[in-house]
C-alpha cells in the first residue's frame, strides 16, 4: 500500500511540473527562417516530437528578403536561419549572428572531410570563431527545353539571345544578376564592380529584362512558369533542385554549365544573436545533419548535401565561380529594383 501511494504521489507531482515524457507546461518555440526544401513538414514534426519544442518555419526566396527579415529593427523573430557563405559576411558585420561551438552539434562528424575542414571554407570563420555550419550546395547552371533548343546553350549570353525572347526565365535578385552581367562582360571579378562598371552592367540587365518572360523567386514558381509558358531557357538559381522538379513534372530538359562558368553557393545554418535558446538552435542544426534528413535534400529536392558525394547526373562539368561577398549589396539591390521597375540606363550608376 505504501509503495502504491508513493507511486501515485510521484506521478501526480510529475504531471504538475511537466516531467511526463513528451509533454511540457511551457514548451520552447524555435523560430526557423529557411529556403524551400530546408525544413520539410515531416522532419519538423519529428524534431518537435524528439525535443518537445514547437517549431515555427518561415520560407524566403531571395537573399534580399532574408536580410530584411533578420535585420528588421525592433524584435527579431528568428533563432536559426539558412544563409550562403557570401551573404553571411554582412550578418557577421552587423552583429546579427553569434559564434557557434561545433562541439554542441554532434552530427558535424558525419560530414564529408572537406566540410569538416571549416578553416578552408571562405566565409565561415572570423577571427578564429565559427559562425555557420555547411548544409547544402549547388551551382547555378542553365536549364533548357530539348524540344525548342536544338543544341545545348554554351554561354550565359543565351539568356539574352533574341531567338528566345519571351521564352527566358531569370532569377529576381540584384546580387546574382549583377554578377551574371559581369561574367557576360568578361569583368575580372563578378563580385567587385569598379566605378565605371555600373552603367554598362545596368544596360545589360535592362536588355535582359526586355528578353525574359519574367523573373521568378522560388523554385516551384519557376517550374510552373516553365511548364505553362513554353519557356526555352532558364537560369537555374537553385541548380539541380530545379532540374529535378522540372523532370518530375514531365519536362524534357537538359542542364549545362556555360563556358563563362557558373555561380555556385554553399548554404549554412547560422544562429542569430536574438536566439532565445541557442542550445535548441544547435540541436536543430545537428538534426538537419542526420543522414535521413540531409539525404532528403538530394532525393526530394535535387540539392547536394554535405554528408555524401554528389551523383554524376547534373554535377558540374565546367568552372564553378564560388560566391563571394560583393562590393555593395545594397547598391545592387537598389539598382535592380529600379531596373525591373522599368527605368532606363540613364542615371543608373
Amino acid at each position: 500500500m505504501l509503495r502504491r501511494l508513493l507511486r501515485i504521489l510521484v506521478l501526480t507531482v510529475a504531471s504538475l511540473v511537466g516531467f511526463v515524457p513528451g509533454h511540457s507546461i511551457a514548451a520552447e518555440t524555435l523560430r526557423v527562417l529557411a529556403w524551400p526544401g530546408y525544413a520539410d513538414e515531416d522532419f519538423v514534426r519529428r524534431f518537435e516530437e524528439r525535443t518537445g519544442a514547437r517549431v515555427e518555419v518561415t520560407f524566403v526566396g531571395m537573399d534580399d528578403a532574408l536580410w530584411d527579415k533578420i535585420s528588421a529593427p525592433g524584435e527579431r523573430p528568428f533563432d536559426v536561419f539558412a544563409v550562403n557563405t557570401a551573404e553571411l559576411q554582412r550578418y557577421i558585420d552587423a552583429g546579427l549572428v553569434q559564434a557557434i561551438d561545433p562541439a554542441g552539434i554532434p552530427n558535424v562528424k558525419r560530414q564529408l572531410p572537406q566540410f569538416q575542414a571549416r578553416d578552408r571554407i571562405p566565409g565561415l570563420l572570423r577571427e578564429g570563431r565559427l559562425f555557420a555550419i555547411p548544409y547544402a550546395y549547388a551551382e547555378m547552371g542553365l536549364i533548357y527545353d530539348r524540344r525548342t533548343v536544338t543544341s545545348p546553350p554554351d554561354s550565359i549570353s543565351a539568356l539574352w539571345d533574341p531567338r528566345y525572347r519571351g521564352r527566358v526565365l531569370a532569377y529576381d535578385g540584384g546580387t546574382h544578376n549583377f554578377s551574371l552581367a559581369a561574367m557576360r562582360l568578361g569583368k575580372p571579378s563578378p563580385f567587385r564592380y569598379r566605378a565605371g562598371d555600373w552603367a554598362e552592367a545596368a544596360e545589360q540587365l535592362i536588355a535582359l529584362r526586355r528578353n525574359v518572360l519574367t523573373f521568378y523567386s522560388l523554385p516551384e514558381e519557376s517550374v510552373e512558369l516553365f511548364r505553362d509558358n513554353g519557356v526555352s531557357i532558364l537560369f537555374a538559381n537553385y541548380g539541380t533542385q530545379q532540374l529535378q522538379l522540372l523532370r518530375a513534372a514531365g519536362a524534357d530538359v537538359g542542364y549545362v554549365i556555360p563556358r563563362e562558368g557558373a555561380l555556385a553557393w554553399l548554404d549554412c545554418w547560422a544562429v542569430t544573436t536574438a536566439a532565445k535558446s541557442p542550445v535548441l538552435a544547435m540541436k536543430w542544426i545537428s538534426f538537419m545533419l542526420e543522414p535521413e534528413v540531409s539525404h532528403a535534400l538530394t532525393t526530394r529536392h535535387g540539392l547536394n548535401n554535405t554528408l555524401q558525394a554528389p551523383a554524376d547526373e547534373g554535377a558540374a562539368s565546367g568552372k564553378l565561380v564560388w560566391l563571394e561577398p560583393v562590393e555593395d549589396s545594397s547598391r545592387r539591390a537598389d539598382l535592380w529594383h529600379r531596373i525591373i521597375s522599368g527605368e532606363r540606363a540613364v542615371g543608373l550608376k
